[in-house]
C-alpha cells in the first residue's frame, strides 16, 4: 500500500495519547458513534481518570486529529485524523485462504468465455458484495488488434457500424452515412476494410488507410471511400473523447444508512463527477501515481472533496505491465480499510494475472 509522509509532530505523541486516539478512531469504524471521557477511561487498560481523559482529548483536539460534533459531546477523529490513523497505526488484515479462492473463482469465472467488460463488471459486484461498498472499475479503452467490422443499414442516413476485436469484445457506434450510399456499397465498404485492418488497432488501421490511399481511390468509388474515412473516423473520435468507460456495482450500499437529504445531494453528487470524463481520467491518474493500493479519504482528493466519500483503489496491468485500469471500493470515511485494502489488492492482482 502507498503511504505518504507522517507528519513529524503526530509521530512524537506519546503511548498514552496514542492508546487514546486509536480507541476513538475504532470506536468510530464500528459505531459511527463519537466517544466521551468516561467510557474511554474504562476501556483504556491503566487506571485514567476521566479528567486525565478530557486533558489528552484536548491536545489532540489541538492537533485536529479529533473533534466534537456538538457540544459536550464525545469525539469523533477528523479526516487529518483518519489519515493518521491509516498511515501510522492500520494493521492490515489478511484474506483466508477460503478468502482468496473465493475471489480468484469468481474472477475466472466471470472471464471464462466472456468479454474484458463483462470480467470488470462481475469484479465490481463482487467487491461491492464483500465490503458493502459499491464497487467500481475504471476501464481505459485499451488498442487491441481489430478482427472484423461491419456496417449495417438502419435507415437512409443512418448506418450501424460493428467492430469486433480479437479478444472478443463488440462495440457499435451509429455512423451517419453520406448522401445515396446503398447496400451494396456498404457492403463493399466493410470488404475493403476487412481486407486491411485485420490484426491491426485501430490507430495503426487509420494509419494503413492513409497510406492506401491510391489504392482505395481505385478500389471503391466516391461514396464507398467517404463510407471508410467515417467509419473509422467515428471510433477515433470516440476513443479520444471518452478515454475510459466506468462500472459502479452496489450504489444502493452507499444509501442503506442514509436519510439526511444534504447527504443524499452529496451521494448524487459524486456519482456525477465520476461519470464525466474528467472524473475518470483522474481516477487513472491516481492509481498511476502509486505502486499498489492507494486510500484517499474525503477531501484528499479533489474528486471526493464534496461527497466526503473514501476511496480504495488498486491499478491492475496488462502483459506489459502498464496500468490499463482501477479498481476499488467507494464508500464513506467509516469503511473497513483493514479489510478491504488486501481485498481490492487481490483482486487486482488476479485480474492483471488474467490479462498476462
Amino acid at each position: 500500500m502507498t503511504r505518504p509522509l507522517i507528519d513529524p509532530h503526530l509521530q512524537s505523541l506519546d503511548s498514552r495519547s496514542r492508546d487514546i486516539f486509536r480507541l476513538i478512531v475504532d470506536s468510530y469504524l464500528r459505531d459511527g458513534e463519537p466517544v466521551g471521557s468516561r467510557n474511554l477511561s474504562r476501556l483504556l487498560p491503566g487506571a485514567l481518570s476521566p479528567a486525565t481523559v478530557r486533558n489528552v482529548m484536548s491536545d489532540l483536539e489541538q492537533l485536529g486529529l479529533i473533534y466534537a460534533p456538538h457540544i459536550s459531546a464525545g469525539r469523533l477523529p477528523t479526516q487529518i485524523g483518519l489519515r493518521f490513523f491509516v498511515d501510522a497505526f492500520m494493521e492490515l488484515g489478511d484474506l483466508s485462504e477460503e478468502e482468496q479462492r473465493s475471489i480468484e473463482a469468481q474472477v475466472k469465472a466471470s472471464g471464462s468465455g466472456a468479454t474484458l467488460e463483462h470480467m470488470l463488471t462481475e469484479a465490481s459486484q463482487m467487491l461491492s458484495g464483500m465490503s458493502r461498498g459499491a464497487g467500481l472499475v475504471v476501464a481505459a479503452k485499451s488498442e487491441v488488434p481489430l478482427k472484423h467490422i461491419e456496417f449495417i443499414q438502419l435507415e437512409p442516413t443512418k448506418a450501424l457500424t460493428v467492430m469486433v476485436s480479437q479478444n472478443g469484445d463488440v462495440e457499435n457506434r451509429v455512423v451517419d452515412l453520406p448522401a445515396g450510399v446503398t447496400a451494396s456499397q456498404l457492403h463493399e465498404a466493410s470488404n475493403f476494410l476487412n481486407a486491411h485492418i485485420r490484426g491491426r488497432t485501430l490507430a495503426e488501421a487509420k494509419i494503413e488507410i492513409a497510406r492506401l490511399k491510391d489504392e482505395t481511390r481505385a478500389a471503391l468509388d466516391t461514396l464507398s471511400q467517404d463510407l471508410v474515412e467515417r467509419g473509422l473516423a467515428v471510433w477515433a473520435g470516440t476513443s479520444a473523447d471518452m478515454p475510459s468507460r466506468l462500472i459502479v456495482r452496489g450504489r444502493a450500499n452507499l444509501l442503506e444508512n442514509i436519510t439526511a437529504q444534504a447527504d443524499l445531494d452529496l451521494l448524487r453528487h459524486l456519482f456525477d463527477d465520476l461519470e464525466t470524463k474528467e472524473g475518470m481520467i483522474q481516477l487513472l491518474d491516481l492509481t498511476e501515481e502509486g505502486s499498489g493500493v492507494r486510500i484517499f479519504i474525503g477531501s484528499e482528493n479533489k474528486l471526493f472533496s464534496l461527497s466526503g466519500s473514501s476511496l480504495v483503489v488498486a491499478p491492475y496491468r496488462d502483459k506489459d505491465s502498464r496500468v490499463i485500469g482501477a479498481l476499488g471500493v467507494i464508500g464513506p470515511t467509516r469503511l473497513n480499510y483493514a479489510r478491504i485494502v488486501p481485498m481490492v489488492d487481490y483482486t487486482a492482482q488476479i485480474i492483471s494475472r488474467m490479462l498476462r
